[in-house]
């Protein structure tokens, strides 16, 4: 496991040499002579704990805890001072120094200080992500619907959730994949550690490699400081590969050593890192056919799917349509300040009627948009996006009669793209005769 760095910033040589000696069988030590060198050293490597001289030429250690408390994630310090200077150590401690030690420094006392900043700090991060976490995704916990399909999906994430096993899960575009991936983190033994999400889809080959894993300084032209990748940042909690088949051959090589070894090394770098994290994939792709084509490593696929949770699409859980809807019209109707009670029958038979090729994602949009143009407290089919609708000519959607006809209308342009414009069976699907088939098309004017 990756060791925690330390800097030690004195003017002293022998103090240098002394704490450092005493320190690198635990940590990865670095050492500044002056203030100037450590803000350098803090420019390129992730330090965990910074120990510092108060009394040293140039910045002194008062003016580098002040643009260390500049810094995007201060670094915590511990200050180093002689016996006549306490009272600079107490100035620097209400400037935010975490402690302070003595010299000449007793060791015993400098480890325990150590530990307890490391502690204090590891805390505070655990916090500040489950926090963060809770908020972003505490709604997305419950997932909306009942029928036995997705009841199924639910049962299973929460079984595999208390394992560390790596789960595979499959489903179009907008079924919820995410969610499940909430489930599961949020209900294991690593709830606490951080739930880190990548897009495999939405960065290059080389750029994705240094997502995942991270780099080093000048390991490629722009690569101006070290860089944590996801691994390292999801130590200890979940790491999220969205659209994993999307993920080129080259870095599944990488993925699949991680998974066999549980190592990996920064690009550009040569020390090999070793991270506790469990890892979750999620395609809208048939990976087992991107196998058979060559593009995709089949070693790969049998490490990922441990266990396969199958999310059906929501054409196939239309019982779960009146609960989807009315959870999404109490959500938006909050979020725009809207007094929207509900949705009228009319409507309703139109969302019931369409087969949602977007899934979840497309009928909460549709929600949204629904509610924010609604001009009463009820959405009518006349605040429906037009695209779901596919009004006919003079039918007027808000009768009986206009409804039943637009249902029709639908089904029969359903039917001829399910047959690929075969009128014959189209019609025998349908019920009707080849005769009215034509008639119904020439009424509501499609182009077949």
């Amino acid at each position: 496991m990756e060791k925690n760095k330390i800097l030690i910033v004195d003017d002293d040589n022998m103090t240098l040499q002394t704490l450092s000696m005493a320190l690198e069988d635990d940590y990865e030590t670095f050492t500044a002579t002056n203030g100037l060198n450590a803000l350098k050293i803090l420019g390129r490597e992730d330090v965990d704990v910074v120990l510092s001289d108060m009394d040293m030429p140039g910045l002194n250690g008062i003016e580098l805890l002040a643009r260390i408390n500049e810094m995007e994630e201060p670094v915590p310090v511990i200050v180093i001072t002689g016996q006549g200077t306490i009272e600079t150590a107490v100035e620097a401690m209400k400037l935010g120094a975490c402690d302070y030690v003595t010299k000449p420094v007793n060791l015993d006392r400098l480890a325990l200080l150590i530990e307890k900043t490391l502690e204090n700090k590891r805390l505070k991060e655990e916090n500040r992500l489950l926090r963060q976490q809770i908020r972003e995704h505490g709604p997305d916990l419950n997932i909306i619907g009942h029928s036995p399909a997705l009841e199924k999906c639910k049962e299973l994430a929460l079984q595999v959730a208390s394992t560390k096993a790596t789960v595979l899960i499959e489903g179009e575009s907008g079924t919820g994949k995410e969610l499940i991936t909430n489930i599961i983190h949020y209900n294991s033994p690593v709830a606490h550690g951080p739930l880190v999400k990548v897009n495999c889809s939405a960065f290059s080959e080389g750029v994705l490699e240094s997502e995942l894993f991270g780099h080093e300084k000048g390991a490629f032209t722009g690569a101006v400081a070290t860089k944590k990748g996801r691994f390292e940042l999801a130590n200890g909690g979940t790491l999220f590969l969205d659209e994993v088949g999307e993920m080129p051959l080259s870095i599944q090589v990488k993925l699949l050593r991680f998974l066999q070894e549980r190592t990996f090394e920064r690009v550009g770098g040569t020390r090999t890192m070793k991270v506790d994290v469990r890892i979750i994939s999620a395609t809208n792709k048939n990976l087992a056919e991107l196998v058979k084509e060559g593009k995709f490593r089949d070693d790969l696929f049998y490490r990922l799917r441990v266990v396969k949770i199958e999310i059906p699409p929501l054409r196939e859980r239309k019982e779960d349509l009146d609960d989807l809807v009315a959870g999404f019209v109490d959500k938006f109707s909050r979020l725009h300040g809207k007094p929207i009670s509900g949705i009228d029958d009319h409507a309703m038979e139109l969302i019931r009627a369409y087969n949602w090729p977007g899934n979840v994602r497309e009928l909460m949009n549709c929600i949204e948009s629904a509610v924010v143009m609604a001009r009463s407290d009820v959405i009518t089919v006349e605040e429906i996006p037009e695209y779901l609708t596919y009004k006919a000519p003079g039918v007027e959607l808000n009768s009986k009669e206009g409804l039943l006809h637009e249902l029709e209308r639908k089904a029969i342009i359903d039917t001829l793209n399910a047959t690929r414009g075969e009128k014959v069976k189209a019609a025998k699907i349908l019920g009707i005769g080849l005769r009215t088939l034509y008639r119904k098309i020439e009424k509501y004017e499609l182009e077949v």
